[in-house]
Parts: structure tokens; sequence; C-alpha cells
């Protein structure tokens, strides 16, 4: 018997019970991969019935509180973290004290992938934005799974491809741009869903402090409190407690090609 089927008999039982709780979090935590109803296609964890089962049977499902680090760059990669529910940021400090955020992970993200399948120590640090369901699996575990998977295998070969190519849109951003204003405008669109297109209208939770934003877009925060102020006073965008609207899709485009608003 797998180590896979060894675990799945010793915790089905346990954890068939407790498949979906409510905790207080303002979700449903879910226990049990096989009973999620967040995961979706694009997310690592959508496999098969075989390997979804497999990979339920080796993970451990925390909920953190925001601002929690999952892990910090440089230390030894011991597994990855999927995200189920939330959001965390990724970024990379200087020796003299200088952080980068490098991108956002949403659900259905894995975290310390590239470290955990090469050995290397994470190359980044992972602190959750919000409260956020996080999946944990080992090393050894996620070796394992696969090598015995090959949908598995071709899962974690996607997420690494995205992250290269997410890195790649990131260093275009930052070095491309002709200004601070010109990052933050491709920011804030860039945050408006697909579906909810054309973007007039179109509203999220602002999770992020004027100090991360900085981070973020390379910049400062004083920088970044400034063109939010003027992008309000345009009436390009509305921000209303922790909610940020787009009020002007046109404008907002216009200055993040460097054109005047």
């Amino acid at each position: 018997m797998t180590s896979f089927a060894v675990r799945a008999k010793s915790w089905d039982a346990g954890r068939e019970r407790n498949a979906v709780r409510t905790q207080g979090y303002g979700f449903e935590r879910v226990d049990s991969c096989l009973k999620c109803t967040w995961r979706r296609k694009g997310f690592f964890c959508d496999l098969a019935p075989a390997p979804l089962k497999a990979f339920d049977a080796v993970t451990f499902t925390t909920v953190y509180p925001a601002k929690s680090v999952l892990f910090s760059e440089g230390q030894a990669a011991r597994g990855a973290f999927v995200v189920c529910h939330g959001t965390a940021k990724l970024s990379i400090s200087s020796n003299d004290g200088k952080t980068l955020i490098t991108r956002i992970a949403a659900p259905g993200e894995v975290l310390g992938l590239s470290g955990s399948i090469s050995g290397h120590p994470y190359k980044t640090t992972a602190e959750t934005l919000e409260t956020s369901q996080v999946n944990f699996v080992s090393r050894v575990e996620l070796l394992h799974l696969v090598e015995t998977y090959h949908q598995a295998s071709l899962s974690a070969g996607r997420t690494l491809a995205l992250e290269c190519e997410s890195h790649a849109d990131h260093i275009r951003a930052l070095e491309l741009s002709h200004s601070a204003t010109e990052r933050l405008a491709s920011l804030i669109l860039s945050w408006c869903p697909p579906d909810q297109q054309p973007c007039r209208g179109c509203r999220f939770p602002m999770l992020m402090t004027h100090e991360d934003l900085s981070q973020l877009i390379g910049s400062s925060r004083e920088t970044v409190t400034r063109i939010l102020k003027m992008f309000r006073e345009k009436k390009l965008i509305s921000i209303k407690g922790s909610t940020l609207t787009i009020l002007n899709c046109d404008a907002l485009e216009g200055l993040a090609q460097d054109e005047p608003a």
C-alpha cells in the first residue's frame, strides 16, 4: 500500500465528518479537497479524482489571519502552499532593507513550488493579505505526487510557467513604464476581473496599504498617496472604506499608456 493510500485510509473518516465547517472567518473553511467548492479550472488542485484524492491525503489545512508569514526568503524549502481562499503577497528584500513585492497570489495558486522542486531555498517571502485558507504539502509528498501522477506533473509545470510569465510582466512594467502614475494606473486596471469588462463601475476590496502599493510598483509611499489623491480628484476612481471603484476607464487606460488624463 502506498503512502498516499495509508494516509487516505487513516484520515478519511475524520475529514469526511468535518469536510466543511463555519469558523467565523468570513467564509466556510473546507477541510477536504474532495468536497471543495472553490476549485475551478486553472487551480493547481484542479485534478482528476485519483490524483486529487492522493493530494488531499497529504495536505494540511490551516486558516491564517492577515499578515501571517507562510515562509521567508532564504528559508529552506520545506514544501508548497496552495491558496484555497484569500490572497497573499510575495516579496523580495535587499540587504539595505528595501522591499519589492513581486506579485499578488490569488486563490488556486501554489506558493513555494519552485524551491520545493529544485531543493533551493525560497526566493521570496509569502505573507497573507487577508484571512486565508491555505493547504500545505511537504516537499517529500509533493515530489512523490508529481512523480506518480502525470496530471499533477503537468499542473506543476504549468504553474511554474505562469510564474515565469508573471515575473516577466512585472519586470516589463517596472523597467519600461515611464512613471509611477503609469504603473499605478496599470495596476488598478489589472485588478478588474476579465468578466467585468468594460471596467467602469468595477469595484474590489483594497487589501493593500499605500506602503504595499509602493513596493509593488517600485515607488515610495508618499508618491502612491499623491497619485491616488490625484486619481480621486479627477474622478478616475473612488475609495470608500476599503472598497475601490473605477469611475473612468478611458482616462485610466490613457494614463497606463502614458497619455495625459
